[in-house]
């Protein structure tokens, strides 16, 4: 039974009440460590630490910043398979996702930002012959970073990098539900040399250490990453605190396929963009919408591939689907199968539990999921499930699949398959969405903006627009004229 431990002033503790919760791997059902349950003890001593390391690492050189980030991404990059074997353990996800997404991110966001951070530059304003004004970007100071369960160590490094270059000092949270990469990655911290309480890691759920870190009054900015609820509580709770906000939220996404695709690589996409890591990517296509002209055609041959997704044991390099992070989860996802059904659709294949012989008898594991015959109104098209879960109907105009891919609360992101140049730019200005990929699905690049629109989200992440919110800017006036 391995206990995690926080991680404050850049040393391994034990949480101050001495509380601890299960953490249960996905694919067995089964306890297999215990994490901290930190609480408002542990959150001003991390809070101590930050403030006290803060100052002296803003004053560090980029270059001397980024030296120490480049060399924790290398420490990543040599522990890959260790902490690819963690994440699969931990989460659920098939272990060749784990190696090749999220490990390979994480070294790659704090590569990059390192990186970043000595290319960038203020702007500067003259006025004529009278006074030129330049722009100082400051560090914030203390800033906290809550991360979700879905990407854990992928999306905890795309927080905590861009807030450590800009010279802040950060306490993280990371998910209850899949602490374990987190953990290991502050021993990686301290083999790196990263200055004691320049990061804090503490443990724990949302009511025990998230809501208080969100509300203490010496973090001046928080970085959350989750369900859009959560999301509007924390703008509730710290309103009128004056805190900058980052918040990337909640989607349902909208996958748009015309008659004029290029069929077989939109059929292979389209499957990996609804199912990859068991549709628990917020970027996943839940709502897939095909020109009717190739409706049938497209429903066949997806229907397929689906049914040929290997499901298995998270740890074998065969597998392609693993099992969901939790049996809460597992019932949630299985309860809008049955809602789907009651609301009028078809379920064309998947839609059950599956049980696996040996060690993963007793895993949360859900078939790939396609539904059709339901009205975009229906809370199954609605509501985010985060799960191999999607539905798929038919569109005649292109007005028509602009509307039903709008017409959702969400906002994050949206994928368009089409050969007609003109259209692909029309569809994708006229779509609500921060992201809108074009014949292609989570092809990123770490300098673009990422962030969605309307209940998906407040802010950008993402190259300039995430040193920019981890800095404050300060106009200075020189007159010479």
């Amino acid at each position: 039974m391995q206990i995690i431990k926080n991680y404050v002033n850049g040393q391994l503790l034990d949480p101050f009440a001495g509380q601890y919760i299960d953490n249960v791997e996905p694919a067995t059902g089964q306890v297999y460590s215990k994490i901290p349950n930190s609480d408002e003890h542990d959150l001003e001593q991390a809070v101590v630490a930050a403030e006290h390391a803060q100052k002296g690492w803003a004053n560090t050189s980029n270059e001397k910043r980024a030296a120490i980030l480049c060399r924790l991404a290398d420490i990543i990059d040599a522990n890959a398979d260790m902490l690819a074997e963690a994440e699969a353990i931990d989460n659920g996800k098939p272990i060749t996702l784990a190696k090749n997404v999220d490990i390979y991110r994480a070294s790659a966001n704090i590569r990059f930002f390192a990186q970043a951070i000595t290319q960038f530059s203020s702007e500067s304003h003259a006025m004529e012959v009278v006074a030129i004004n330049y722009t100082l970007r400051d560090p914030i100071g203390v800033v906290g970073c809550i991360s979700p369960w879905n990407l854990p160590l992928y999306l905890f490094t795309w927080k905590i990098a861009p807030a450590l270059a800009s010279g802040n000092a950060v306490i993280a949270k990371p998910s209850e539900i899949t602490p374990m990469t987190a953990f290991l990655f502050s021993k990686l911290c301290v083999e790196a040399g990263l200055p004691d309480g320049v990061l804090n890691i503490l443990h724990g759920t949302g009511p025990s250490i998230g809501g208080p870190l969100t509300t203490h009054p010496k973090i001046k900015a928080i970085s959350f990453t989750g369900g859009t609820a959560t999301g509007a509580q924390i703008t509730k709770v710290t309103a009128g605190m004056f805190k900058k906000l980052s918040l990337e939220l909640g989607g349902k996404n909208p996958t748009l396929v015309f008659a004029d695709c290029d069929f077989e690589d939109t059929v292979n996409n389209v499957v990996r963009a609804a199912f990859s890591n068991q549709g628990q990517i917020c970027l996943c296509g839940s709502r897939i919408y095909i020109e009717r002209p190739i409706y049938d055609k497209f429903k066949q041959a997806f229907i397929e591939q689906v049914k040929q997704i290997k499901i298995g044991d998270p740890l074998e390099a065969d597998t392609q689907h693993g099992a969901l992070v939790s049996k809460a989860h597992m019932e949630k996802v299985l309860s809008y199968i049955e809602l789907a059904q009651e609301e009028g659709g078809t379920v064309l294949t998947g839609g059950n539990q599956v049980t696996l012989e040996g060690r993963c008898e007793n895993g949360f594991f859900v078939e790939p999921t396609v539904i059709e015959g339901l009205t975009n109104h229906c809370r199954t098209n609605q509501e985010e499930i985060f799960g191999p879960v999607c539905t798929i109907m038919p569109f005649d105009t292109d007005d028509e699949a602009i509307m039903l891919a709008n017409g959702t609360e969400y906002g994050l992101a949206s994928s368009v398959w089409t050969n007609d140049l003109k259209r692909a730019h029309r569809v994708a200005k006229e779509i609500e969405a921060g992201i809108v990929w074009i014949n292609c699905w989570l092809l990123r690049d770490l300098r673009t903006p990422f962030g969605g629109v309307k209940s998906s989200g407040v802010g950008r992440e993402g190259g300039l627009e995430a040193l920019r919110f981890f800095t404050e800017a300060k106009n200075v006036c020189v007159k010479y004229g």
